[in-house]
């Protein structure tokens, strides 16, 4: 008869590990000698290596039990669903590895490969990179929500981004991202983007310009997102609305009843205010 310590030495555990299946009612508890102390037969070292090997194995130990009373078909089932779960569990773990692997890989880590082209594309012609940031934080918020559109969006992207006068608009908005919200080049940056926007829509349509087709609320998201990263990208756009279009992440052309003429700072900047004897 054997010990404790001997039938954990035997059978390759330690004894905290026999007392732990002791307690599970994976193990039955021997009768104990007149001392007090378990004694175990040759048995129950058999038992304690099947449990051994089938926890090793990665079968959990609520399933052990299951797995030792079963009878050969039933034992062959229950290892194919428990090797099932092992396999999707690993696929989940290296999906987590290559997650971990592109923490160091800045905008790789949430975004699919071709919007991290372009993000890397606006950075090459020069693009300020808070413009870059919102940018790829507002593609995050895409990539998540339409992981099937990405593709499509992004042939549009590529498209638009080759275009001169919209690379222009954004040189100069990298220009005056720390300019204040009165800055006259704002002014002048909001008749370059209304020029182009408006030709856009007549040339390619108004779907061409709400390319990205968002419902409401997702779009003020966004929007908050670039105002917040890039201030003066709210004056911007209250002067595009003077100009015929409202919108950041979601362009639409403003009914013309809702057009409001510039107001006389602006006309000022212009050098266009007039006064009685100019009539």
């Amino acid at each position: 008869m054997l010990t404790i310590g001997e039938l954990a030495s035997y059978s390759g555990v330690t004894v905290r590990a026999v007392r732990h299946y002791h307690a599970k009612g994976l193990l039955p508890e021997p009768e104990r000698d007149r001392s007090g102390y378990r004694r175990y037969d040759a048995g129950a070292v058999i038992e304690l290596i099947k449990i051994r090997t089938l926890a090793q194995a990665g079968v959990p130990l609520a399933r052990v039990g299951e797995l030792l009373r079963a009878d050969e078909e039933e034992f062959a089932a229950a290892v194919a669903d428990i090797d099932r779960r092992l396999r999707a569990e690993i696929r989940q773990r290296q999906r987590h590895r290559e997650q971990i692997a592109r923490l160091a890989a800045g905008d790789h880590l949430a975004l699919p490969p071709e919007v991290v082209e372009y993000l890397n594309c606006l950075r090459a012609i020069g693009i300020d990179e808070r413009i870059v940031q919102v940018e790829r934080d507002g593609w995050i918020l895409l990539a998540a929500h339409s992981p099937e559109r990405v593709t499509e969006w992004m042939a549009r992207k590529r498209e638009q981004i080759t275009d001169p006068q919209l690379i222009d608009f954004f040189r100069t908005l990298s220009q005056a991202l720390d300019q204040t919200a009165d800055d006259p080049r704002l002014v002048e940056l909001a008749d370059e983007l209304a020029a182009y926007i408006t030709r856009m829509a007549d040339e390619q349509g108004e779907d061409y310009v709400d390319d990205i087709d968002l419902e409401p609320p997702l779009a003020s998201l966004m929007d908050r997102l670039a105002f917040d990263t890039v201030p003066p990208a709210r004056r911007l756009i209250e002067l595009l609305e003077k100009r015929g279009w409202t919108g950041w992440t979601k362009l639409e052309r403003v009914a013309p009843q809702k057009q409001r003429l510039p107001d006389a700072q602006e006309l000022h900047r212009h050098g266009r205010i007039v006064g009685p004897t100019d009539h």
